[in-house]
């Protein structure tokens, strides 16, 4: 009775519960905190399946999903090892899908941003959009697309003199700070770290705090690009904190 208790709420119950929160988080607009927008469509058609299959299951008699139709050898040693890593598995299995239902929904923070950070624009991000932004279409441009900007750019001067208005969170940097965002292609496990320096006059707000930064790009003596800031607003984080 009660191992098929345990089998069940280790299947449907976790299954059910994980299911249940993705539809209240894209009911309140908060999915976007774990995943691409543009798959949400499929997070919550697979949860509505989870769901309707977890009801159907309840007309399975509690324990027939145990009777597999054939003998089982027995080796006691193997048994108590195997229960033991059930038994563990299930309780950090079920402590995480119950955290979900109290814990509320959070951002990646900066300082994980900061350790994701290997020195490089985003993985798709690249010549491409340098070559867009040779055009001068620089105008629905992120942080993202700037960092491959500032990192492949072979002719910077190009950009020199360019306007730009854009949003993020502060790390650090040399001669002022990194403007940073987090750039996630399916969920935030992917998610990956774009930085471009800011030049600004003045103490660099700390680390972590979202800012708008208005200002210009300028290309250096030594080739690098920055961000010459001639505004820099301290702002609440955004309701949609990444890019995609």
């Amino acid at each position: 009775m009660w191992h098929s208790l345990a089998t069940r709420w280790l299947g449907v119950g976790l299954a059910s519960i994980i299911a249940a929160v993705t539809i209240a988080l894209a009911a309140t607009g908060r999915l976007g905190l774990y995943i691409n927008p543009e798959s949400s469509w499929f997070a919550v058609g697979m949860a509505v399946f989870v769901l309707l299959g977890a009801i159907a299951s309840f007309a399975l008699p509690l324990g027939d999903e145990e009777d597999h139709g054939h003998d089982h050898e027995h080796h006691h040693g193997r048994d108590r090892v195997g229960l033991a890593a059930s038994i563990s598995g299930g309780v950090v299995a079920s402590i995480v899908a119950l955290a979900t239902l109290v814990l509320p929904p959070a951002s990646l923070s900066a300082e994980l941003a900061m350790s994701r950070d290997v020195g490089a624009p985003p993985l798709f991000a690249g010549a491409d959009t340098v070559a867009l932004a040779t055009t001068g279409d620089t105008a629905s441009f992120g942080i993202g697309e700037w960092s491959a900007v500032f990192a492949t750019a072979t002719n910077p001067e190009a950009f020199d003199g360019d306007d730009v208005t854009l949003t993020g969170f502060v790390t650090d940097g040399e001669n002022g700070f990194g403007l940073t965002r987090l750039v996630i292609t399916h969920c935030v496990i992917d998610a990956q770290t774009a930085t471009i320096p800011v030049s600004a006059s003045g103490s660099a707000p700390g680390t972590g705090q979202w800012v708008t930064v208005e200002g210009t790009v300028r290309s250096m003596p030594d080739g690098r690009l920055v961000i010459d800031a001639s505004s820099v607003e301290a702002i609440d984080e955004p309701t949609d904190p990444y890019e995609y």
